[in-house]
């Protein structure tokens, strides 16, 4: 993952290798989609009933210094940072006894970073919930995040402003898994990588997945000859990995 994210910062696209579990490589490529972003769309979220070391688990996992805390309708109720947390050392205190929950700075649906950059300045803060009109928790805005933006212009990003990565799967029975779990997490495209990509199995494959599918880009491979990237491409892959 790391690798990944050095190579979109640069403008290219990192690919998460097949030879683990569907949850390893799924957490991978999770990962390097959360590893900045304009807006974070799926932040990770605690419930006020959680014990501190949920959240320093979850931090560590995500390199993260801050979890919004949301109720079970998805109402933000507070947030709990690295502040809350720096003299605490009893890891089974409930959140809800040391998360911000007064003057809880937020945003409304549709605040631009320029106007989030300047909110988390004047505020003296580093994490912005944004908030819909109930309330509900529907995005994060980090200063971090921001900054990256200045520090790596080139970098390789999506629509929502993470950055890209794909991963590659094989010829195996769980391969329709595997694809379903990573589109979940927000994988920009597969490939559907072989030793010998100018194969019925690999061909077919490809057309299953391109049906099952059809919002994720695939990349079919591997082929040397004219005759194995023109099969590909009339499988329906957006693009051929040449070379054996």
């Amino acid at each position: 993952k790391n690798l990944a994210i050095a190579i979109a910062r640069q403008g290219g696209i990192g690919m998460i290798h097949k030879n683990m579990s569907i949850a390893d490589q799924a957490d991978q490529v999770r990962a390097v989609k959360r590893s900045e972003a304009g807006m974070i769309i799926d932040p990770v979220t605690l419930h006020p009933e959680a014990r501190i070391a949920d959240a320093l688990d979850l931090m560590k996992k995500y390199s993260i210094g801050g979890i919004p805390i949301t109720d079970k309708r998805g109402k933000l109720v507070g947030i709990l940072t690295n502040r809350d947390l720096r003299f605490e050392n009893d890891r089974n205190r409930l959140v809800r006894d040391l998360m911000t929950k007064k003057n809880l700075v937020t945003a409304p649906l549709g605040t631009t970073l320029e106007q989030a950059r300047d909110i988390l300045q004047q505020r003296k803060i580093e994490k912005l919930p944004v908030v819909d009109d109930e309330y509900k928790l529907v995005g994060l805005i980090t200063y971090k995040d921001i900054m990256k933006g200045v520090n790596f212009p080139s970098a390789c990003k999506d629509s929502f402003g993470r950055l890209v990565v794909g991963a590659a799967v094989g010829v195996t029975p769980d391969v329709e898994d595997r694809v379903k779990a990573l589109a979940a997490v927000g994988v920009d495209v597969i490939c559907v990588d072989t030793a010998h990509g100018h194969s019925r199995g690999v061909l077919e494959e490809v057309k299953k997945l391109k049906l099952k599918f059809p919002q994720l880009q695939i990349i079919g491979g591997n082929v040397a000859t004219g005759a194995g990237a023109k099969a590909l491409v009339d499988a329906g892959v957006d693009g051929v990995k040449v070379g054996v």
